[in-house]
């Protein structure tokens, strides 16, 4: 049996890393829900120091430490969990008619953060006065023993040069640096682990379902070792909690062995959870939940979530669909990639409109950012133009390559004659190469978050710049100048920062919702330096091409790599 000191250790090394990575985790689903991954991520962790903090100081009113030890391990294993579930069904889960207010939603969104930062901060100095009440002078085991000896060492040699250091040569810490330290150590532990193995092999809900056991399996561990063995449960070891041990014990013991049938059924679990969400997120974004979604396929790539899902439309949004329109949509981290009733007209003015404004467009080069599901490929090799096509993900290309739904509109156009794909940054490629453009097609992701910033800054539109041909154009979709006007403010201050002298906008049609009649499908912009000839739209477009100076909005800072400007991003809720 391991010596106290040593169980002491393992037990702080153990519970700080289930509190790093449960704000970890809690991080990721707010900037899920809220967007702003620096926002989200620097308050997250900004609260969490405080209520460590207050959780130590709140101490000194705590009694006994063993009896209050186990129960902070059992309040955590049921806190650290729940937090996640709560932050799904408060942002996604509607109550009856009851609609939460976004402001409302976001500080409520945050309780989970306090609880488990206040539980976290009485841990240390509840395991400092364990230690001491255990005794500085109680062993350690052998291997614990060999590891503090030589982590001392190292540490020695490294402050002999810049401090004074002791002349002893013993040397074991005071229980408070002991505690201290470990759990440093186990918070470096823990967020490496989340970063390289929790998050991107299992996924939030079985990561989270693994920290909750690791908490019930320490305060057990933790029962058995310290626990009074003159109160038992069923004659067994237990601890002695407030006269409750038994009741306590108990439900320990279920959450672990619950949190460990659903770890070892975490896809099943994963799956479900994130369908649960994704549906019931996607039918928030439309007033009076006039959408019914099923989620029909989900994956992540290394980049990017993947959802396919059908939805019926429920309501009055006949400018859309009719009531009880089915249609098939594909969704990139929660953004509306294409859905079967528009994908057709939003890729003709991608690609077929700015194909018009080119004689002889045929002996063009194009270069298609992103474009992964290979449609406007597809397009584009109707004019057998040479078509440079980069985009990030591989694992994406590769499933909209065998994809039975996206093949329908690829019609396996990967396989075109005059294609070349790279599977690089857009960014890093735009660096390194020195080709030139007569035409540049952004089919990238909405904005809906700060990983994309890169792609909406003043310095990936320079690159741009700097790699069209004498007469090239860029080509973009663009959200709503009336809709989304700070986007719009920040997005025009952007590329006219990086270069751009001129914009034109057009629109193309479709007919959504089987009426016989056309509705707007999409906005683009058609972005230009230097002269430019003046060249005439299709019948399709709203209007004749028509040039304007790219405005400047005063009080609007454009949005740069090293100083990004948040209002860029687009909230749709």
């Amino acid at each position: 049996m391991p010596r106290d000191r040593t169980l002491v250790y393992g037990l702080t090394f153990t519970v700080a890393l289930c509190s790093i990575v449960y704000e970890l985790i809690y991080s990721e689903m707010l900037t899920v829900v809220f967007g702003g991954r620096a926002v989200r991520y620097a308050i997250t962790i900004g609260l969490f120091l405080f209520f460590l903090g207050l959780g130590a100081f709140a101490f000194d009113d705590l009694g006994d430490a063993r009896e209050n030890f186990f129960r902070v391990e059992g309040y955590l294993a049921v806190a650290g969990p729940a937090g996640l579930l709560y932050l799904v069904y408060l942002n996604a889960v509607p109550v009856g008619d009851v609609e939460i207010p976004r402001n409302v939603s976001l500080v409520l969104s945050h309780l989970p953060v306090v609880v488990v930062g206040f539980l976290s901060g009485l841990e240390i100095p509840l395991l400092t006065a364990l230690l001491e009440e255990v005794g500085e002078d109680e062993p350690l085991a052998p291997m614990a023993r060999r590891g503090v000896d030589g982590a001392r060492r190292v540490l020695r040699s490294l402050l002999a040069g810049p401090f004074v250091v002791d002349d002893g040569t013993s040397g074991d810490p005071d229980a408070f640096s002991a505690v201290l330290g470990m759990d440093y150590l186990g918070s470096l532990v823990g967020t490496v682990a989340y970063a390289l193995w929790l998050f991107p092999e299992l996924g939030l809900f079985p990561s989270v379902f693994v920290l909750g056991m690791l908490n019930a399996v320490a305060a057990l561990a933790f029962a058995a070792r310290f626990g009074d063995r003159r109160t038992v449960l069923g004659d067994s070891v237990s601890v002695r909690v407030g006269g409750g041990s038994a009741v306590l014990t108990a439900a320990v013991l279920v959450l672990a062995a619950v949190y460990g049938g659903v770890v070892l059924d975490g896809e099943r679990v994963e799956s479900a959870m994130t369908e649960t969400y994704l549906e019931a997120s996607i039918e928030n974004e439309y007033p009076g939940q006039q959408m019914d979604v099923e989620v029909t396929e989900h994956f992540t790539t290394r980049y990017q979530e993947v959802t396919r899902y059908r939805r019926t439309w429920t309501g009055d949004r006949r400018d859309w669909a009719g009531p009880g329109q089915t249609e098939t949509c594909l969704r990139l981290d929660g953004q509306l990639q294409l859905c079967e009733n528009w994908v057709r007209p939003y890729h003709r003015g991608l690609v077929d409109v700015p194909a018009s404004l080119f004689e002889d467009f045929g002996d063009k080069k194009v270069l298609l950012v992103g474009g992964g599901d290979f449609v406007a490929v597809d397009h584009l090799r109707e004019y057998g133009v040479t078509v440079d096509q980069v985009d990030i993900d591989r694992e994406f290309m590769a499933y909209a390559r065998n994809s039975s739904f996206l093949s329908r509109y690829h019609q396996g156009a990967y396989r075109y004659e005059n294609l070349t794909t790279i599977v690089d940054d857009a960014f890093s490629y735009l660096q390194e190469t020195d080709e030139r453009y007569d035409l540049i097609l952004l089919d990238v992701p909405g904005i809906r978050n700060d990983e994309l910033l890169s792609l909406y800054s003043v310095e990936f539109y320079e690159l741009l710049a700097d790699h069209l041909s004498d007469d090239g154009l860029v080509v973009t979709w663009a959200y709503s100048r009336t809709q989304f006007a700070e986007h719009h403010h920040v997005y025009m201050n952007t590329v006219e920062e990086a270069g751009f002298e001129r914009y034109a906008s057009y629109r193309t049609y479709g007919d959504l919702n089987g009426d016989g009649d056309d509705e707007p499908v999409e906005r683009y912009y058609v972005l230009a330096t230097g002269e430019s000839a003046e060249r005439s739209l299709p019948s399709d477009a709203d209007r004749e091409l028509t040039w304007r100076p790219i405005p400047r909005y005063r009080g609007v800072e454009p949005n740069s790599i090293f100083h990004p400007n948040y209002d860029i991003i687009v909230d749709f809720r």
